[in-house]
C-alpha cells in the first residue's frame, strides 16, 4: 500500500519545531497536500505567505470536534503544537484518525513528545545541578521508555499515543518522537528560536554573566532543528510509501524516537556561552556563576529549571529502522549564531 496524493495534516506550522518540519517537507515534496492548523487569522496570513497552497484551518488544541474531523481525513498527522502537553488534542487526534482510517487503509500519527520526561528523578528528590549516571536508550532499553511512571512530565499524553499504537495498531500507525534540547535557525513562518539554550544565551547577555544552576553538572541531550526535520521527513516517507506498515519497530506501541546527536553538561554550556559572548563583544567580560534556582526562575520561567536536569538518552531507533543520522554542526559550533540572534531580538 502507498498514498499516491498524500493528505498531510500539521500542528504547530508557525511553532519552531513545526515551522521547521513543514519547510523540510514542503522542500523535498511539494506534490504532498498540506492542511495546517493555527490558531488565528494572524497566524494563516503568515502561514499562507510562505505556504500559498496549502490549506490553511483556523482553531486550536482545544477545539477537539475541529481536529478530530481534520485528523479522520489526513493520511498523516504531524502533531508538534504543545503536543507533549495537551491530553485533549492527543485524544481527538486518536479518535479522528481510528474513525477516519482502515486496516487497509490505515492512518499515521507523528507525535512529538520530549525528552523533560526522563527528569523525573531529580525533580522527585528536588536535586538540581548533579551529575548523573543515567543513561535512557530507545532500542535496547525501550520497555524502560514505555513504562515511565505515570507522574513524569508529558507522560499522561505519551500513554495516549502509546496506548493508540497498541490497541488500535492496525488502523493507527504511531510514532513518538522524543527531542531533547533543540537549537539552530528555524526555517519556518514565525517562530525561529528554540527554547532552553537559546534563554541561557538571552539571561547572559541580560546579566552579562552566564547563570549556573547549582553545580552545574547536570547533563541533557541535545539535537539540531534541522536534523530532527530530517527525521520527520523519513518517517513521513515512511508513511506514504506504506513501508512496512506491520513493522513494531517502525510502527506503533514500541516505536518510541529518541533524537539526539551529543550531550553537553549544563555548566560547561553556561561558561562556554560566556566564552563567546565575550569574544563578540556583547558582555564585558567572559564570566559564569551560580545563581538560585528561585532567580533562575525569575529571568528565564520554567525553562530555568532544564538548565539543572538531568535528561541523557541514546536515539538508536531512527538510525536502526530508517537510517537516520545527524550531520549538523553542534551545538557549541553554533553558540554565536544563537548569541548574536538573541542580541538582535534584545534590540528590536
Amino acid at each position: 500500500m502507498s498514498i499516491s496524493r498524500p493528505v498531510h495534516a500539521s500542528t504547530g506550522a508557525t511553532g519552531y519545531i513545526g515551522g521547521d518540519a513543514l519547510y523540510a517537507l514542503v522542500q523535498k515534496h511539494p506534490e504532498y497536500s498540506y492542511t495546517l492548523l493555527v490558531r488565528s487569522a494572524e497566524k494563516a496570513k503568515l502561514v499562507q505567505e510562505q505556504y500559498p497552497s496549502a490549506r490553511v484551518v483556523i482553531g486550536d488544541l482545544d477545539n477537539s470536534s475541529l481536529l478530530e474531523k481534520e485528523s479522520a481525513e489526513a493520511d498523516i498527522v504531524l502533531h508538534t503544537a504543545d503536543a507533549s502537553d495537551h491530553a485533549g488534542a492527543a485524544k481527538a487526534i486518536a479518535a479522528g484518525l481510528a474513525k477516519g482510517h482502515s486496516k487497509e487503509n490505515p492512518g499515521y500519527w507523528l507525535h512529538t513528545g520530549g525528552t523533560g520526561i526522563l527528569t523525573y528523578a531529580d525533580t522527585d528528590k528536588n536535586v538540581f545541578g548533579e551529575h548523573s549516571d543515567k543513561v535512557y536508550d530507545d532500542w535496547d532499553g525501550v520497555d524502560e521508555l514505555l513504562n515511565l511512571p505515570a507522574h513524569a512530565f508529558h507522560r499522561n499524553v505519551d500513554e495516549i499515543v502509546l496506548e493508540t499504537g497498541a490497541k488500535q495498531s492496525e488502523v493507527v500507525k504511531t510514532a513518538l518522537v522524543c527531542p531533547p534540547t533543540i537549537y539552530g535557525r528555524g526555517r519556518g513562518p514565525a517562530s525561529q528560536r528554540g527554547r532552553q539554550v537559546y534563554e541561557l544565551a538571552r539571561v547572559t547577555l541580560e546579566l552579562q554573566k552566564a547563570p549556573i544552576i547549582g553545580a552545574g553538572k547536570s547533563i541533557w541531550n541535545n539535537i539540531h532543528v534541522h536534523d530532527l526535520s530530517d527525521l520527520y521527513v523519513r518517517l513521513v516517507e515512511a508513511a506514504v510509501e506504506g513501508r512496512r506498515k506491520d513493522d513494531p519497530e517502525l510502527w506503533g506501541a514500541r516505536a518510541y524516537y529518541l533524537t539526539e546527536n551529543g550531550e553537553h553538561v549544563w555548566g560547561e554550556l553556561s561558561r562556554a556561552i560566556a566564552k563567546y559572548a565575550a569574544e563578540l563583544g556583547l558582555i564585558g567580560q567572559s564570566k559564569a556563576e551560580q545563581i538560585s534556582l528561585e532567580d533562575g526562575k525569575k529571568f528565564a520561567g520554567f525553562e530555568s529549571l532544564s538548565w539543572g536536569l538531568n535528561s541523557r538518552g541514546k536515539a538508536k531507533r531512527a538510525a536502526k529502522v530508517l537510517d537516520w543520522t545527524p550531520t549538523r554542526p553542534s551545538l557549541e559550533a553554533t553558540l554565536p549564531e544563537i548569541l548574536e540572534d538573541e542580541q538582535r531580538r534584545l534590540q528590536k
